[in-house]
């Protein structure tokens, strides 16, 4: 009498190694988004304190404290926003590996049937070249689950590896003791948070690899940019899959422009850095100003600018510096600059550079910050 046992045994075998997909309530997925949820929340409380830390401070000291503070931000919402990323990545994995162990249960139970509807016949030749015929074909399609599984998280791992590196951040050290006590608070918050993201981010790539390993039958730095950088070349820019536009910077920080014409507007701008300054000129390479800089940054956005730096306090008035977004404008008496993110902004001096966000020119009045594609 033939053992049908005997035969079903390899497949119930990659069935039980195979692993179900179901992920834990308060696994990491679940922890890669709390933990986001946490780095927004205190996002917010860090955009309102430098809102306040502004309206109490002024001077070249609020400046420095307030372009470190934005990169802390920027860095909060990098991080954020790739925890959530993290998560999507090994939810669709673990759907991938519940996929495969429902077909390969599908195969084993048709494995089953097809050896009980043969019957008596298993013990004649026949018969049996039939069964041992069948339980090769359903082995071959148990493979091809592993196989296809296996592919799908390779490509899942891959991007796990792609979003493991945790961005860069200032120390909460470096940060001006004049910062508001919520600032503070809020910041010392954060940092803690970015800590345990670093720590999942460890966890969850290591959980991907053990997944794979289970499918498998055998076990088979944000800072200010220098006036040396040629930004333009390599800035770009991605959909956010909100409202508004990524932009990856020179120096490698991610931030996120309000519109597709701001973005446009900010590599256009970041394009002319290191064009000589020339009063009243108006082309990037060969010469420029100051408002000559934004009006061609957004021209080439489709935004018509006026001529005179002053006259270029349009759009939304007098955004929060706590609010700033790539392309709003630093409008002063006499200047204006483009904020490009990251705590940072480009304006034509000589020559065109990036350098950090500030108030302060030359003791010129400071009209404020505004957002022309409001």
């Amino acid at each position: 009498m033939i053992d049908v046992n005997l035969l079903v045994k390899p497949l119930l075998d990659l069935l039980g190694s195979f692993g179900t997909g179901v992920l834990p309530t308060g696994g990491p997925a679940d922890a890669l988004t709390s933990t986001s949820a946490a780095l927004d929340q205190l996002h917010q409380l860090g955009r309102n304190s430098i809102n306040q830390m502004n309206t109490a401070w002024d001077g070249v000291a609020a400046d420095a404290a307030t372009a470190k503070a934005l990169r802390v931000q920027t860095s909060a919402a990098n991080i954020s926003d790739r925890g959530n990323e993290m998560a999507t990545v090994v939810e669709q994995a673990a759907t991938e590996v519940e996929t495969g162990q429902k077909d390969l249960d599908t195969i084993v139970q048709s494995f089953v049937s097809t050896a009980t509807a043969l019957g008596p016949t298993i013990t004649t030749p026949p018969g049996f070249m039939a069964l041992v015929g069948t339980a090769i074909d359903h082995l071959n399609q148990g493979l091809g689950v592993v196989g296809r599984v296996r592919n799908e998280l390779d490509t899942q791992t891959a991007s796990m590896t792609q979003l493991t590196p945790p961005p860069s951040s200032p120390s909460l050290a470096s940060l001006p003791s004049a910062l508001t006590s919520s600032a503070s608070s809020g910041i010392s918050g954060l940092m803690g948070v970015v800590g345990q993201a670093g720590s999942l981010v460890t966890s969850i790539a290591s959980s991907s690899v053990q997944n794979v390993s289970k499918v498998s039958p055998g076990n088979s730095n944000n800072s200010s940019s220098s006036n040396s950088q040629k930004p333009g070349s390599n800035t770009t820019a991605t959909p956010s899959g909100k409202d508004g536009v990524k932009i990856t910077l020179p120096d490698g920080s991610v931030v996120e422009a309000p519109n597709e014409k701001a973005a446009t507007a900010v590599q256009s701008a970041l394009s002319a850095v290191g064009t000589p300054y020339v009063w009243g000129g108006n082309s990037p390479g060969a010469g420029i100003d100051c408002s000559g800089l934004t009006k061609y940054a957004y021209g080439e956005a489709g935004v018509e600018l006026p001529r005179l730096a002053q006259e270029q306090h349009i759009g939304h008035p007098q955004v929060s510096p706590g609010d700033l977004m790539p392309g709003d404008l630093a409008v002063w008496d006499g200047h204006v600059a483009m904020v490009v993110g990251n705590g940072q902004l480009v304006e034509a001096g000589d020559p065109v550079s990036v350098s950090s966000i500030r108030t302060e020119n030359m003791g010129m009045e400071f009209y404020g910050f505004y957002r022309p594609t409001a």
